[in-house]
């Protein structure tokens, strides 16, 4: 994970830890094979550069019209040449791709969709709430996907300047960043990533700053892909727009970022929910419940057959961590959100991802009664509640 604000699909590292843990599946690098991973899709590892994650998988869905893609990975020219050459492998071309599913709005799912609705005309398929940060509101005003910060903010991330910066040759400033619901900083990108996406060919950029779904779908829907109809299973908590995909003729579930194989997805405090956490924990129910589910296809790591188990896995790790964090507030008597994040999680996790998740976690226990809060010195400050 990054510190920076969030942008992918692992959780923070786990609380300190007494020695250093392996490497997860999710962290090892992109292999350049395409395998079959159940009847009918091949899975296509997409390398990307991100602390936590090394990888992420697109599957390909082929029928008689050509492929249907799910999460085609990262912007950019880079990510783009990873798949025309995974494509290759099976046969096909960019041109052969006429449907791209998003399982959700984080650039390392729906990075490339734009760029292929742009040049080969591709559908772009998503939740009904999908949106990032550079989508307008109804009112035609502009906001941003997290409801808590106003998109006013002097130096903000503000989405409109943002694309000025990537498209056009203009002074890049130094910006602090945005003010956190905690009061914390959540950091604007820094000027030499803004230079590095703004020498990307502009289908590339355009690509990105409007991946527009063409089709919205919502929970429970029946949608036809690849010979197949799979049913929408709308999955909140890492996003509010997160969509599962499931086959139950043959068994099959793309569960994106909502269930992986060994890390949690990181659940934001900064999505739109009131109780993300909770959010989250009735959609692990949810998927607990599909009957029938054989092929388990993560968006990141290597995929499994027992999703029930898994998710009670991580509901678990959550409740362990909810349960750390009562006798941390409980030790400190009242603290603010930066404090408790820097004992829940390593250092080398200290930042607007570990603070944010360690919001949303206060939060949850905020909403069940367990703890109250208060703003302070610029700071939320959470104790037990009497």
């Amino acid at each position: 994970m990054t510190s920076p604000a969030p942008t992918d699909g692992s959780a923070p590292d786990e609380p300190t830890p007494a020695t250093e843990r392996p490497k997860r599946q999710e962290q090892e690098e992109a292999s350049e094979e395409v395998t079959e991973v159940a009847p009918g899709v091949l899975r296509m590892q997409l390398p990307i550069m991100m602390p936590g994650l090394g990888h992420v998988n697109c599957y390909a869905l082929e029928d008689e019209r050509g492929y249907t893609l799910v999460d085609p990975g990262l912007p950019g020219p880079d990510s783009f040449a990873a798949l025309e050459s995974r494509l290759a492998q099976a046969g096909a071309r960019v041109q052969d791709v006429h449907t791209v599913f998003v399982t959700h709005s984080h650039p390392d799912h729906f990075g490339g969709a734009g760029r292929l609705r742009l040049a080969v005309g591709a559908d772009v398929v998503a939740h009904r709430d999908f949106r990032t940060i550079f989508d307008p509101a109804d009112d035609d005003s502009v906001e941003l996907i997290d409801a808590h910060v106003p998109v006013t903010e002097p130096d903000g991330l503000n989405p409109i300047r943002f694309a000025e910066y990537l498209l056009e040759d203009i002074d890049i400033p130094d910006m602090p960043g945005r003010t956190s619901p905690w009061g914390g900083v959540i950091p604007f990108p820094p000027k030499e990533e803004l230079l590095r996406m703004r020498a990307w060919d502009r289908e590339t950029k355009e690509g990105f700053l409007s991946p527009q779904p063409t089709i919205r779908i919502d929970d429970a829907q029946v949608v036809r892909l690849a010979r197949r109809e799979w049913l929408a299973v709308h999955t909140p908590g890492h996003t509010g727009d997160h969509l599962c995909l499931f086959d139950p003729v043959e068994g099959i579930l793309l569960s994106g970022d909502h269930v992986l194989p060994t890390i949690t997805p990181h659940i934001s405090g900064l999505a739109t929910g009131e109780d993300n956490l909770a959010d989250f924990f009735a959609a692990l129910e949810k998927v607990s419940e599909l009957e029938g589910v054989r092929h388990v296809l993560p968006a990141h790591g290597h995929p499994f057959t027992d999703v029930s188990a898994r998710a009670k896995d991580i509901r678990r790790h959550h409740e362990e961590r909810l349960a750390h964090l009562r006798d941390l507030t409980i030790e400190h008597g009242e603290a603010d959100v930066i404090t408790l994040s820097h004992e829940l999680f390593h250092p080398r996790s200290w930042g607007s991802m570990a603070e944010s998740e360690t919001f949303a976690h206060l939060e949850h226990l905020r909403h069940r009664g367990e703890v109250s809060s208060r703003q302070a010195e610029g700071l939320l400050w959470y104790r037990i509640a009497s």
